[in-house]
């Protein structure tokens, strides 16, 4: 399920920068372990907003710049909002399908690069008071993989460079709830972190 929801089309528009494709190999033989709930909320400096929630509108009005762009039909549709500022890039993600039409935020992607992040004129320079990107009150690049496991506990899969979180739960409302945070490091430090909610009956 949960790769369905990372499907990206090939197809792409030369003007437009779309979220970086998801590693299919990052959820193979992934169990669920986190219990606790994971990607519920994010904050952009004082900005603070929530998973499945918050209008990517609502992202773009506070910042005050940032153009929503789209891809793909039914399910492999999806908009986003693409910042940048020096080596950081960031991807703010509604699914169409997941996200609604009010385009809730869906997934969030953020990478550190080992240069500037200068070409892509599509992504807006995101002003210094909207940094840094926080996942849940705790999580945000240049962390150690030590303070990651600190933070968050033990992984439910673990590679060389890259962490895997993955939740399922049952809302009080009965509705189904799954999770991640898929976090990659370099030199043992937090260089690229994507994480994400879905909720379904």
């Amino acid at each position: 399920m949960l790769l369905l929801l990372f499907a990206i089309p090939a197809d792409d528009c030369s003007a437009q920068t779309p979220p970086p494709p998801v590693n299919e190999r990052a959820f193979e033989r992934v169990p669920p372990t986190v219990v606790k709930r994971l990607a519920t909320r994010f904050s952009l400096g004082a900005f603070a907003g929530r998973f499945e929630e918050t209008r990517l509108g609502a992202v773009r009005e506070a910042v005050g710049g940032g153009t929503i762009q789209h891809q793909g039909d039914a399910g492999d549709s999806i908009y986003w909002l693409c910042y940048r500022r020096a080596q950081h890039r960031l991807w703010i993600v509604s699914s169409g399908e997941m996200g609604g039409p009010d385009h809730l935020v869906t997934e969030i992607v953020e990478e550190l690069s080992e240069k500037d992040a200068e070409t892509s004129t599509d992504c807006a320079i995101i002003p210094e008071k909207f940094v840094p990107l926080v996942f849940d009150g705790k999580l945000h690049l240049g962390m150690s993989r030590l303070e990651v496991v600190a933070a968050l506990g033990p992984p439910s899969k673990s590679e060389a460079d890259q962490m895997v979180y993955s939740h399922e739960g049952r809302l009080a409302n009965g509705f189904d709830e799954a999770a991640w945070l898929i976090l990659r490091f370099r030199e043992e430090r937090l260089v690229s972190m994507r994480g994400g909610k879905a909720t379904t009956n």
